[in-house]
């Protein structure tokens, strides 16, 4: 048993899976270290082998993806890559089902579904949970079994709340993984997920995703697949095939380096028609880096010196050059012409966000919607949502921005789902006292 990992003295052992151990981190409380092993399973472990370096490749792949769903805003327990083969996350009593999201009907889903045709695709994507038990094979189980279950981890019973919940992040962490590898020609055709319970009792994606979690077909084609169903397939292991499937990993995990954008790919440009309108601006501004989004802000008039206007829309057009995509959004207030006259002059997406008041709300709004024909710019009237109109513009072409709407989408539904819960148990005390 192992006593330490990057110089960090360990604590019991609480879990030994078939490829990894989980070992206590008294010198963090609440957290603990996940060390993977060089070995490959199949078949609930009917099959195993030993794989020199998968541990290295699972690692460094799981870091990875993790690093990723974190940087869009998604809860879960890693926490970072400890050494090439282990990683600190925070601990977790974990909830035993595997969370299956299908985008194409493959595998299992075939034989549990005849006459469903392989290739067939899922719209939304599809979302089944299997109960963690090797003795009988993972057995499919509905949502009604696991609210049946009465699952209490942490103090948080596992109810409708929770399950809707986890069924949503589930198809979330799919859809971002699966724009994430759409960047490299990959098509990701399932994959499968675990959440635990954290010491807080909040909900977290938990566990490791590596290559041995999901379907990955370069070019969308099976018969390049890279993923642990290439082991699962072998009637026969070879030390050749154990080969074949390690440069698969190897491949995988490299390629998950290009996945974060290397630059920016995109700005925003916040063009205030007075110096008065700044505080407004910097409101517009800190909504848009909360999304990710890099923002620019200037001064300029369209009426007082619409050649400087011009000026400042061609320094920014000539970004194109470069690969950046760039959005202006133009805040005057009165009669403005700040953004008519960028959209009329710029085939770049404009955005009308004027710094309304109580008193002139109806004159301010109406001069950035009664624009002249041929305009196509937008208005909005509020900081946020001229950043979300822009992020909505940039996650067209940028997954990690349109992860982050994503996300956000959905902790607006969490936030409401959990004050309704809350709501509900107060009512329900009342009427029981």
């Amino acid at each position: 048993m192992l006593k330490e990992v990057a110089g960090m003295k360990l604590g019991d052992l609480t879990i030994e899976g078939k490829t990894k151990q989980v070992y206590d981190l008294p010198s963090i409380p609440g957290h603990c270290i996940l060390v993977s092993k060089d070995r490959i399973t199949a078949g609930d472990g009917a099959k195993a082998h030993d794989l020199v370096g998968k541990a290295f490749i699972s690692n460094k792949t799981n870091a990875k993806v993790f690093e990723i769903l974190n940087q869009v805003g998604l809860k879960t327990a890693f926490v970072k890559k400890s050494s090439e083969n282990s990683f600190i996350a925070k601990k977790c009593a974990m909830i035993p089902i595997e969370w299956v999201t299908r985008r194409v009907a493959t595998g299992s889903f075939l034989r549990r579904n005849p006459g469903v045709p392989e290739g067939y695709r899922f719209y939304p994507p599809k979302q089944e949970t299997f109960f963690k038990d090797d003795a009988n094979h993972d057995p499919q189980w509905s949502e009604e079994q696991i609210i049946s279950a009465k699952f209490k981890f942490n103090e948080r019973l596992i109810g409708p709340v929770e399950v809707d919940i986890m069924q949503r992040m589930s198809i979330i962490v799919f859809e971002i993984l699966e724009r994430a590898w759409a960047t490299r020609d990959c098509s990701l055709i399932d994959m499968k997920i675990e959440f635990g319970i954290d010491e807080n009792g909040e909900i977290l994606l938990a566990d490791i995703i590596d290559s041995d979690s999901w379907r990955l077909w370069p070019s969308g084609k099976k018969s390049l697949m890279v993923d642990k169903q290439v082991y699962r397939d072998l009637k026969s292991v070879q030390q050749s095939d154990l080969d074949t499937v390690k440069r698969n990993f190897e491949w995988v995990s490299d390629q998950l380096e290009h996945l974060t954008p290397k630059f920016a790919d995109h700005l925003v440009v916040i063009l205030m028609g007075s110096p008065s309108d700044k505080d407004y601006c910097s409101s517009i501004k800190k909504h848009c880096e909360s999304l990710g989004l890099s923002a620019e802000m200037r001064i300029t008039s369209a009426h007082k010196g619409t050649e400087e206007t011009l000026k400042i829309v061609r320094y920014y057009e000539s970004f194109a050059t470069s690969g950046v995509k760039v959005i202006f959004v133009a805040v005057a207030g009165r009669s403005n012409g700040l953004g008519p006259v960028i959209s009329g002059n710029s085939s770049q997406p404009v955005i009308n966000c004027p710094p309304v008041k109580a008193d002139n709300i109806d004159r301010d709004v109406w001069s950035s919607l009664n624009v002249p024909s041929g305009l196509g710019c937008s208005t909005v009237i509020y900081p946020e949502a001229a950043a979300l109109n822009a992020a909505q513009i940039i996650g067209l072409s940028n997954y990690i921005v349109w992860s982050k709407l994503r996300v956000k989408q959905m902790n607006n539904y969490v936030s409401l789902k959990m004050a309704d819960k809350d709501y509900k148990r107060a009512l329900d005390s009342v009427y029981e006292s």
